[in-house]
């Protein structure tokens, strides 16, 4: 579990960096580069990843709480959403004219959902630690932004062009997760 800490210690650090120091980012990009300073950012998230993968995986399974089955169905409904939010600014839809930072709201749904159907120790901290660094992330860049110039509002095309994305997408994500993870989304 040590290893999924620093992990999310090293995720919460390098991706609030940004946000809540802002000047010194500027000064190390003056130094570096832009380019080589997305690669290192790149490679430090990457890094963050695996640390936490790797610690969740190793963690013992310690039971906090036992979710009823039904939690299962919930999360793959936050799971639509969290993907539909997560894609938001990709498409002229008008999801993205009434949620200012889709990203981080769908990392938010993401670990609610994930927190709904995992009872474990190991989980709580990960998924909650994630939850946090989202909510920490969206209250600093509102504040580094300022007041939000709404987009546009998207078109029905774009509304169903970004539904059956997020539709496929779902639908891989649930192909790929048993196998890759062991962890299956629906009942079997």
């Amino acid at each position: 579990m040590t290893l999924m800490i620093l992990g999310l210690g090293l995720w919460w650090a390098s991706h609030l960096f940004p946000i809540y120091m802002a000047d010194r980012r500027a000064s190390v990009i003056a130094r570096l580069g832009a380019g080589p300073y997305k690669a290192l950012f790149a490679l430090v998230s990457l890094g963050a990843l695996v640390l936490m993968v790797v610690g969740y995986r190793q963690a013992d399974f310690v039971t906090a709480w036992n979710p009823p089955g039904w939690t299962v169905h919930l999360n793959n409904l936050l799971m639509l959403l969290a993907i539909f939010l997560m894609d938001a600014t990709k498409f002229k839809s008008s999801a993205r004219h009434y949620i200012r930072h889709p990203m981080l709201t769908a990392v938010k749904v993401w670990a609610v959902a994930h927190l709904l159907v995992n009872g474990d120790l190991a989980s709580i901290l990960l998924f909650g630690g994630v939850l946090g660094w989202a909510v920490v992330a969206m209250i600093g860049s509102n504040r580094r932004d300022g007041a939000w110039d709404r987009p546009a509002k998207g078109d029905m095309a774009g509304l169903v062009r970004h539904g059956i994305v997020t539709v496929v997408i779902f639908a891989a994500i649930v192909a790929i997760h048993g196998p890759l993870l062991g962890v299956y989304t629906f009942p079997q």
